[in-house]
């Protein structure tokens, strides 16, 4: 049994992972944390989950444990481990949901230490300014990623337990800034994809699934393509701009340059999303893509102008969905990123065929999803849809 730590929109992360393991085997036992029960999972796997650990040991609801009854187990139990490895050892200790402070967490550090140090094992303790190490510290420190290099993660559980667990990894910042920032092309006046929410939403789609054929019919820089390659997947994109379909070719070589790509890119095309043919329609197994978002915004727009972006956005995307919906097979998944607009009251304005989703063809599949920043004026809507 895993314990995954969700990211800082724990819907999504949420929805991720039951996407990949099934909704009967994760269960979310706090604001921040979700059981996975699963004999492996890894952290590469996930956009959407900052860190992920095995579980060791449970102090029940039942028994009201506390965080010195925690303590007590980890000193008293884990030091065994610990000293099985020997060597020199870094450890780092992550509390979620407990009123503790950083001083209390790192008291059980030293008391490790100590233990520690009477064996003549040395054990250097990654100091917390925090109840939490950020992903950062747990990255860089690289914790969780051999016997000599661990985290534990203390959690209390909404219903009172509290669960202890090891740290299997953390989430590979260095890694997404490379995939993000490190391509020959990017372009942000065409919207900045993550690669972490590309990575989400390519989940999103087609969960665990071994070998899947995906289009994006609105590929830009080439980011959804790319996450979908790094795990194998073939690919077919399209955009309407020759330009970002050239620099998603460049993108691609790059990537196929520096990583090991089993997958393939069947075709990369430029097309009007509303109006072309894909020859692959029938083979593909999904759709996924970031849609037109419409102008970038740093302060709210009048209603006006927020009327005049929100048909001309409503206008391509509804057309793109009505085009490409006969040239799906049934039941095919759809995984799109749509706009909607936040006014100073922080309200959203959502597209108008959101409604008509049916009428389309189309089937929800769960509640939309917000991925967003707090300062961000035009957010990304995801919708997951099934063909009818």
């Amino acid at each position: 049994m895993f314990v995954a730590i969700l990211g800082r929109l724990p819907k999504l992360s949420i929805a991720e992972l039951e996407a990949i393991f099934g909704k009967s085997h994760v269960r979310a036992v706090s604001y921040g944390a979700a059981i996975v029960d699963t004999d492996e999972l890894s952290i590469d796997s996930l956009g959407g989950s900052l860190k992920c650990g095995k579980v060791i040991h449970t102090l029940p609801a039942d028994n009201r444990p506390t965080l010195e009854q925690a303590s007590h187990w980890i000193t008293h139990t884990y030091v065994n481990q610990l000293l099985a490895v020997g060597g020199k050892i870094t450890l780092g200790i992550s509390a979620y949901g407990l009123s503790t402070s950083p001083r209390q967490l790192q008291k059980i550090g030293l008391l490790l230490k100590t233990s520690m140090k009477k064996h003549n094992v040395s054990l250097r303790l990654i100091p917390n300014t925090t109840t939490e190490l950020s992903t950062a510290t747990s990255h860089n420190n690289k914790l969780g990623l051999s016997p000599k290099k661990r985290e534990l993660f203390i959690i209390k559980t909404d219903d009172g337990a509290i669960l202890i667990a090891e740290s299997n990894g953390a989430q590979n910042i260095t890694a997404y800034t490379r995939r993000d920032r490190n391509r020959p092309r990017r372009d942000a006046f065409v919207g900045m994809l993550p690669p972490k929410l590309a990575q989400i939403m390519v989940n999103l789609a087609v969960g665990n699934t071994a070998k899947t054929t995906i289009l994006d019919p609105f590929c830009g820089t080439g980011t959804v393509l790319q996450e979908a390659l790094l795990k194998g997947y073939d690919v077919c994109g399209s955009d309407l701009s020759q330009k970002m379909i050239d620099y998603t070719t460049e993108n691609i070589a790059w990537l196929q340059n520096k990583y090991r790509i089993t997958g393939t890119v069947h075709s990369l095309t430029q097309a009007d999303a509303m109006t072309h043919q894909w020859t692959e329609g029938q083979q593909l197994d999904a759709v996924v893509c970031e849609t037109y978002l419409g102008q970038p915004f740093s302060a709210p727009p009048s209603s006006k102008k927020l009327h005049e972006v929100t048909g001309n956005c409503n206008h391509i995307i509804a057309n793109f969905l009505r085009n490409i919906h006969d040239q799906l097979a049934p039941n095919t998944t759809l995984c799109i990123a749509v706009p909607a607009w936040r006014d100073t009251s922080r309200n959203l304005t959502h597209l108008p065929l959101i409604k008509d989703l049916e009428k389309l063809g189309y089937i929800l599949q769960q509640p939309p999803l917000i991925y967003s920043r707090s300062d961000q004026v035009v957010v990304r809507e995801i919708l997951l849809l099934k063909t009818a």
